[in-house]
Order: structure tokens, then sequence, then C-alpha cells
């Protein structure tokens, strides 16, 4: 049936929100532009898809039987165009890194530096990620591996610990807490912290903001929400809020924006600094460079982690 791919993820997306206009603001697209194309895919199917009333949209008995098969559909086209991509990165001896905060040639060169000692020809291509939302397995499609503080595991998802990192507390210069040299996490829980955007995973966001101590969200933050590592940094710049990341990202962010300040917050529990891939990602450098984070991870003391 020669209807576009474009147009089956324009439906599963309409049937989620309940709304043409929702879903036409997640898209990125104007609202007659989607109608009309769930319109001419319900035209090449022969079949109605929504029933559109006032509030929204719901879907029909033909609709709630073919959403699964669309679904199904559209994942396994992503998979092969992933599978596509790592082989041909494969081929020109390529592997794709992607990464939130600072490049993690900074805050973990001694990978880098393994990887290019076992496999000289490799070519480390680096890919700045936003926060990762919705699932893990198609936030990671567009890169082999990405280093970060693990984010939600799902089926399929690895995930290989390099280091524990402590957390530091980041905030503008003008910040009250802003003089202090360490702060504990008992000072910090009724602080105004950074939010973080809607469909950012919750679990994320949550270490962010020091939930698994607090047992619970923060009693006040910012009406911006943040969806990248700047979008963060520029919320902060009004002074009225504060974060934690892990204490090489916080170090890194004070030395390149002079307004923000990183402190130690040494009795909160340390980040992971880990890789995490997709098990079917078919790229071997990608194995290569986690298999050299084992090591790193087993060379490791005690004293260090």
């Amino acid at each position: 049936m020669p209807f576009k791919r474009g147009h089956l993820r324009y439906f599963v997306t309409v049937a989620e929100e309940g709304q043409v206009t929702r879903a036409a603001a997640k898209l990125h697209m104007a609202q007659p532009a989607l109608s009309q194309a769930i319109a001419q895919l319900e035209s090449e199917l022969g079949i109605q898809l929504l029933e559109r009333h006032p509030r929204g949209v719901t879907l029909t008995p033909d609709g709630e039987l073919f959403l699964p098969t669309a679904r199904r559909a559209l994942a396994a086209a992503e998979d092969a165009a992933m599978t596509a991509q790592a082989l041909a990165r494969n081929a020109k001896g390529i592997v794709e890194v992607g990464f939130i905060g600072p490049p993690p040639t900074l805050t973990a060169p001694e990978l880098f530096a393994a990887l290019a000692e076992k496999q000289p020809r490799a070519r480390v291509s680096f890919r700045d990620l936003p926060f990762p939302r919705g699932s893990t397995h198609s936030w990671l499609e567009d890169v082999d591996v990405a280093f970060c503080h693990a984010p939600t595991v799902g089926p399929g998802i690895g995930v290989q610990a390099l280091r524990l990192e402590p957390r530091a507390v980041v905030a503008h210069q003008s910040h009250p807490l802003a003089r202090r040299p360490e702060l504990t996490v008992a000072e910090v829980l009724d602080e105004t912290f950074v939010s973080y955007h809607p469909e950012v995973q919750p679990t994320w966001a949550a270490f962010h903001s020091l939930d698994d101590h607090r047992g619970g969200p923060p009693r006040a933050m910012t009406i911006d929400n943040a969806l990248t590592s700047m979008q963060m940094l520029g919320i902060m710049t009004s002074g009225r809020a504060i974060t934690t990341v892990p204490f090489c990202d916080a170090t890194l962010a004070a030395q390149v924006v002079p307004d923000i300040v990183a402190m130690p917050l040494g009795d909160a529990r340390p980040a992971v600094l880990s890789l995490v891939w997709r098990e079917d990602n078919p790229n071997p450098l990608a194995r290569m460079l986690v298999a050299l984070a084992a090591s790193l991870a087993e060379d490791q003391s005690p004293a260090d982690t």
C-alpha cells in the first residue's frame, strides 16, 4: 500500500495525544497540514481511523485495531534505519558517541585514549544530545552509544558503568548559596530547582532535583522547562534556581560560564557515569568502547570509586 511512513507517525501521535492541536505542536507542524495528512491516510487505507469531535479525537473501532500495527511498522522502520546508519558508520571506521553536558573527551579522556590505543584508525564522532525523553531506545536512535549518568533502562538497553561521580550544586553567582564552599543535601532540599520539560524522563529529572533524597519533587520549581544543558544554564542565569549535576560537569560549567558557581554536595548519592547503548546496534566499535569502559571500571580501586 503506497501510504507514507510519515503519515503513520502522524496517526500514532494524534491517537496518543487525543487531540490534533497537541499532536501538531509535538510534531512541529501546522494543524491543517496534519489534519490533511490523516485524511489522506484514511483515504488510502479505505477506513476511518479517527472520530472527530469538539474536544478532540477518539479512535474508531478500525482505528483501535490499526494502531498496534502502525506502531509495529514504525518501530521496524526505525530499527532498520538505525541498523543501516550504524553499519555505514562502521564501514567508515566511525563510532557516534552521544553526550549530555561537557564533551566526554573532557570528563572521561581515559576512555577515548584507550580506544585510540586499541584501534588507532577508529574515528569518534560526538553528538550533543538533549535530555532523555520518551523511551531510551528511541532517544539513542541517532548514536551508537551515549555517555552520561544512566537514563531509564528498558528492554534491549545496555548500561556499562565507568565510574561514580559526586554530585554538585550549580547556581548563579547571585544566589544566596553561591558563597558556600560546600553544601549538604539538607541545606538545599527546600530551594527552588530548575524545572525540566514534561517529556524528559521522570527519573532523569528527579536525579537533578534530589528527589531521591527528598522522596518527591521540590516544593518550588521554575516556570521555564529545560530540555538541554544549555537551556538549563540559561534558566539559571536568573539566579532564582539551582540544580545538581555530576561534579565533573559542574566544574566545567563554572569554567565556561563565569556567572555560574559549582559547590560540592558531599552527602548526596553519587552519579553513575556510564555508557548506554541499544543492544541491537551492530557497530563493533561501540562494543569495543563498552569493553574498554568495563576494563577501566575494573581497574579502579575502591578508593577511586
